[in-house]
């Protein structure tokens, strides 16, 4: 037979449950927004220093040597910045989800 007591201590757990689920988000996306910024800064200065270099060039077989360049360390850089965000997503969603697995477990049936 369920208690009230039950019921009520349920509820709190839940009410914890979401309010730490709800700070581990905030601190989650906090992180990935300041992953972005520094990504869209790096990105920015980059690109106004491949103009500056590109400005400064007498010839086309420099002008190809410099945009190569700048192209190689682009792709490079938004590789290792996808990555780097990529995780903060994954560890995201393992923080936010984090608090509840108390939960579940006292409502799913143990495996023989």
């Amino acid at each position: 037979m369920v208690k009230v007591e039950d019921i009520q201590n349920y509820g709190k757990e839940h009410l914890e449950s979401v309010a730490a689920s709800a700070s581990n988000m905030q601190s989650g996306v906090q992180a990935i927004a300041s992953a972005y910024g520094d990504y869209a800064k790096k990105s920015f200065e980059d690109t106004k220093s491949f103009v500056e270099k590109l400005s400064g060039v007498k010839s086309l077989d420099k002008a190809l040597e410099a945009q190569t360049e700048f192209a190689r360390s682009s792709y490079e850089t938004f590789v290792a910045e996808s990555q780097k965000i990529a995780s903060l997503y994954s560890d995201l969603a393992k923080q936010t989800f984090k608090p509840y697995e108390g939960l579940v477990s006292k409502f799913t049936p143990a495996t023989h």
